[in-house]
């Protein structure tokens, strides 16, 4: 009987560690980055109004937070994307469900920065650059080269693009990417066994927030 309740722990336990797998982007080789035609305008990013959000799970618990957009461009043509690239600050991850003067937020942060993790001292950056822009009702289906951890794949989501006075605002859909395909594989359960509650959840849900002027 103590076996039995066991072993349905465990499966309780890591069932619970699987997200849902909804919005999660299918990656695939890089692809090639089209040159700007002349007649695009160009929109500068603005930094202190221009973010990643991240939220990462585990059979207990999650995590959510903010990076930094270091400096970037946003490319249109008659008010419509048509191309752009962003840097990523790693060095600016921000946990926000832990108080910020609490012990263990200055632990979290410090561990994903690691080499275990984003390995933020050789990765100070990562990258996402517009390959392709493609119509979808009221939205776009923005298509890009997403570099982490120098691990570069293509990755497709939806996202909002507004035009007003000089300000363009890039908004996308939360979607998720396999954190292993970029080389993180930190207590994922595709690389390690008998985990239990420490497992991490190959998923991390993740949305661009971006705001460009002329």
């Amino acid at each position: 009987m103590k076996k039995l309740i066991l072993t349905m722990l465990v499966a309780v336990s890591v069932m619970a560690c699987k997200t849902d797998s909804k919005n999660k982007v299918e990656t695939s080789d890089a692809k090639e980055v089209e040159a700007v035609k002349s007649e695009t305008i160009s929109y500068v990013v603005i930094n202190d109004k221009s973010t990643l959000t991240w939220k990462g799970f585990k059979p207990t618990e999650s995590h959510n937070g903010t990076i930094a957009i270091s400096k970037g461009v946003l490319s249109l043509t008659d008010n419509n994307l048509v191309g752009g690239k962003f840097k990523i600050d790693m060095n600016s991850i921000v946990v926000l469900d832990i108080p910020a003067d609490n012990e263990y937020n200055g632990k979290l942060v410090g561990h994903l920065k690691a080499p275990d993790f984003f390995d933020v001292e050789k990765f100070s950056t990562a990258l996402f650059e517009i390959t392709a822009v493609a119509k979808n009702g009221d939205k776009v289906n923005v298509s890009g080269n997403l570099t982490i951890k120098g691990i570069t794949k293509n990755i497709t989501f939806p996202a909002k693009v507004s035009e007003a006075n000089g300000l363009v605002t890039f908004k996308s859909d939360l979607f998720k990417i396999d954190r292993t395909e970029f080389g993180i594989q930190y207590n994922s359960g595709k690389f390690f066994k008998n985990l239990k509650d420490k497992m991490i959840d190959d998923l991390v849900e993740v949305s661009f927030d971006v705001k460009a002027k002329k």
